[in-house]
């Protein structure tokens, strides 16, 4: 058993915090061990609960769209989120959910030493850009800790707003040059508020 595999089983019989009390189904994520990039979206809706995968609805069609847009598929990447259960009604997962979750994340990370993460959304923007918007840093590359982080808008924002389906198409293109050329140096980003992009699951 692998090391994600194990995670996913933890994870599956998790009683950390009172989203386990309501869920159908945990979401731990998927993808194969070598993957080069992690996607962290926000949280599981009703379609992922249901079937305990992550972005099987309709954003992860276009997610999947957006990964086949440079040459990649969803089984070439490993997928998941930062609250493993679903909040009641997709209501904005609370701090200390995505407390509970945190080990969990960060345990997945370890075990994929993933060249990029990619964040999906501002929630799991906000664990490696607290206090930043996303409207100013989306799609700018960070070495956080040693760990390349590209921010990028969820991609359920599109289906909510058309306007943004070109800025997030734009931003996914400028992902393959990434990977070949990673940041050493780390970059901060510049400060702002609080995002404002509206709850989006995945």
């Amino acid at each position: 058993m692998t090391e994600l595999e194990t995670i996913a089983n933890e994870i599956r019989s998790c009683t950390d915090c009172p989203l386990s009390l309501q869920r159908t189904q945990a979401v731990p994520g998927e993808g194969p061990l070598n993957a080069s990039l992690m996607l962290v979206g926000e949280g599981p809706g009703f379609h992922e609960d249901q079937q305990g995968r992550p972005f099987v609805g309709a954003s992860g069609k276009y997610l999947e769209t957006l990964l086949e847009s440079i040459g990649m598929s969803r089984s070439q990447v490993f997928i998941t989120n930062v609250v493993k259960c679903r909040p009641p009604n997709n209501r904005d997962p609370l701090p200390e959910e995505i407390h509970a979750c945190g080990s969990y994340l960060e345990r997945q990370m370890v075990a994929l030493k993933p060249k990029a993460i990619l964040t999906l959304g501002r929630f799991s923007m906000a664990r490696y850009f607290p206090g930043q918007m996303i409207s100013r840093i989306h799609g700018k590359p960070q070495n956080v800790k040693g760990q390349i982080v590209v921010p990028l808008y969820h991609p359920a924002a599109a289906l909510h707003q058309g306007s943004l389906r070109s800025q997030i198409e734009e931003d996914f293109k400028r992902i393959p040059s990434i990977l070949s050329n990673p940041l050493h140096e780390p970059e901060d980003p510049p400060k702002e508020q609080k995002p404002h992009q509206p709850r989006l699951f995945g």
